[in-house]
């Protein structure tokens, strides 16, 4: 017998320390090698830890939310034999979750990647999954023993109104899964049963502390900076984009099969980078302690993407040299990664300029946040059809209204109206984003 101290290993890139966001193991558990112990966040990447040996859990070194420096220890496994110690473990991106089955009306983006991001709840399971759905066992947790879950399946869960610790959990060492929740839901009926409500009308006096811990303390941290840093100031524009609409209907009839379909986002991309070339200072980053704006060549487009675990902005680098097909190819793929946890940490930084949607939830007007250190951000709102006056007539047009903020210590307000106008006369001409 043996005591085997695992350590928090190098994940590389200069990371000093990482947040401990889930624990998969607790102490008196057997785990196997190999099995993941804990999930970590560094920036924006959760990585899963596995365990080099096989064993015993004898403690853990550390508590949810706590930062956790490089070879600071981690957990204490009990093994048989020197002979399985091993120098350590080796993290490895935490892998993606489980696709549920949709309910009515779900959210197409957790099946396959939309371009667009759209900060909609994690679509409800039906029975329709299970070929013979069977009501979980009642969980045999202690009092006041915390549930293992990780960050992806509990946001799902509070989304849902399923208190974790009423779910069995089937994974290792209990952990709840995706397809835990899917059970609980298929055997209890609606989230308000299944949280022992009884009627929509009954009192309920229940509260739940829900720590700032991960992805979730990562956005607000960067947000309440990019806040208290940037004096914002926002534009709000509406584009025809009837025209645009119609092209790209047409370019999909023609060349979907064998390029891919088009949706908006690429189009307006590539209108985003045309238009930077005659306003440099907008593709920028600004390092205001130093007094340093420096000004970019190449487009790296952040695009805002929505998942479960919170906000992330992919970078699709050199957006500049990429036709609007590959734009929209390079977008999809990137926000497939995003969703399932495996963006590296390069696709996740290094932006100049952002672009935040909401498609059909973007609303009519918004003030979306500068990701820092950027000097501007570009909000598309949903597009509407609406009666407008051409030519003493009313005719139907659909129109948007872009909403987008700029850092007003490094952009003027003429310029920010000008460059939005470049971008409005592309879009409302669309033909001009093939010419050059």
């Amino acid at each position: 017998m043996g005591i085997h101290v695992v350590k928090m290993p190098d994940i590389g890139e200069g990371i000093a320390e990482v947040e401990l966001v889930a624990w998969n193991v607790k102490p008196g558990d057997e785990v196997q090698e190999d099995q993941v112990l804990a999930d970590v966040m560094t920036d924006k990447a959760t990585v899963e830890i596995p365990s080099p040996v096989a064993g015993q859990v004898v403690s853990l070194g550390g508590e949810v939310g706590q930062s956790l420096a490089v070879g600071s220890e981690l957990i204490r496994i009990e093994v048989v034999g020197a002979g399985n110690l091993k120098a350590g473990a080796s993290p490895r991106p935490a892998a993606a979750a489980p696709t549920p089955a949709p309910a009515p009306a779900p959210r197409e983006a957790d099946r396959e990647p939309e371009p667009v991001a759209a900060p909609v709840a994690a679509p409800v399971a039906t029975a329709s999954r299970f070929s013979s759905p069977t009501a979980p066992t009642a969980p045999t947790r202690a009092p006041g023993e915390k549930p293992i879950a990780s960050p992806a399946v509990r946001n799902r869960a509070w989304e849902l109104g399923i208190e974790l610790q009423f779910v069995h959990g089937s994974g290792p060492a209990g952990r709840i899964t995706h397809q835990d929740l899917d059970v609980y839901l298929a055997s209890r009926g609606q989230p308000m049963a299944a949280r022992g409500t009884g009627s929509g009308y009954a009192e309920r006096h229940d509260e739940e502390a829900v720590p700032m811990i991960g992805l979730r303390k990562r956005i607000a941290q960067k947000m309440q900076e990019a806040k208290r840093r940037i004096p914002h100031f926002s534009y709000v524009e509406e584009i025809d984009v009837t025209e645009l609409e119609a092209l790209r209907a047409q370019l999909n009839q023609r060349y979907a099969a064998e390029r891919g379909k088009l949706t908006l986002l690429p189009l307006l991309a590539r209108a985003v980078v045309i238009a930077l070339r005659d306003f440099p200072r907008l593709n920028a980053r600004f390092d205001d302690e130093a007094g340093v704006v420096t000004q970019y060549g190449a487009v790296h487009l952040g695009v805002a993407a929505q998942t479960d675990a919170g906000l992330m902005v992919p970078v699709l680098r050199h957006a500049e040299a990429r036709d609007p097909w590959g734009i929209g190819a390079e977008i999809t793929r990137l926000a497939d990664a995003a969703r399932k946890g495996s963006a590296t940490r390069e696709e996740l930084s290094g932006s100049t300029i952002t672009i935040s949607s909401l498609g059909p939830l973007g609303g009519i007007v918004s003030t979306p946040v500068i990701n820092h250190p950027e000097v501007a951000i570009i909000g598309v709102n949903r597009i509407v059809e609406r009666p407008v006056l051409r030519g003493g007539a009313i005719v139907a047009r659909q129109t948007m209204n872009l909403s987008s903020s700029f850092d007003h210590r490094v952009i003027d307000g003429m310029d920010a109206a000008r460059f939005i106008q470049a971008v409005r006369a592309l879009l409302e001409s669309p033909a001009l984003l093939f010419v050059e």
